[in-house]
């Protein structure tokens, strides 16, 4: 899986272990950035790059991390075609996925640890959409909204 993953300042740490673990599965890693903690960036860039990178279908999912968390997934989430979710715990992670199929996660680098980050990126990963009718219809609902709001 080609995933692209970036970061602010504030998630730098966790953003190097999951690249380092990405890769250790085999998984092709876009670098967005940034690597410099010391040097107070904005979220959006990030968000924007990475949503680009997965919308555009170069990558196939894409991972966040700043302070909260919050902030990707709000910047993201303003991005056509991009279903990013805030986790911070497992079920949410694959379930995100498998039922809203989710294509981006996001994680707040000063709520959870390095151990914690590693089972949740690795639930991303793992899981698949389920395909199910009841989730179909429902994203495909969500689509609607979009395309609803593009037009207007």
């Amino acid at each position: 899986m080609r995933i692209a993953v970036g970061a602010d300042h504030a998630g730098v740490p966790l953003n190097e272990v999951a690249i380092k673990e990405l890769r250790r599965l085999g998984h092709d890693v876009v670098d967005m950035g940034t690597h410099d903690p010391s040097q107070p960036d904005d979220y959006p860039d990030y968000a924007f790059a990475v949503a680009q990178e997965v919308v555009s279908g170069r990558c196939d999912r894409g991972l966040l991390v700043c302070g909260s968390g919050v902030g990707v997934a709000v910047a993201a989430n303003k991005i056509p075609g991009i279903r990013a979710g805030l986790c911070h715990e497992i079920y949410s992670a694959h379930q995100g996925v498998e039922h809203d199929d989710m294509n981006v996660l996001c994680l707040g680098a000063r709520i959870i640890g390095p151990e914690l980050m590693l089972d949740l990126l690795r639930a991303f990963i793992a899981a698949r959409f389920s395909g199910e009718e009841r989730h179909r219809r429902r994203l495909a609902k969500v689509k609607a909204i979009e395309e609803q709001e593009l037009a207007a």
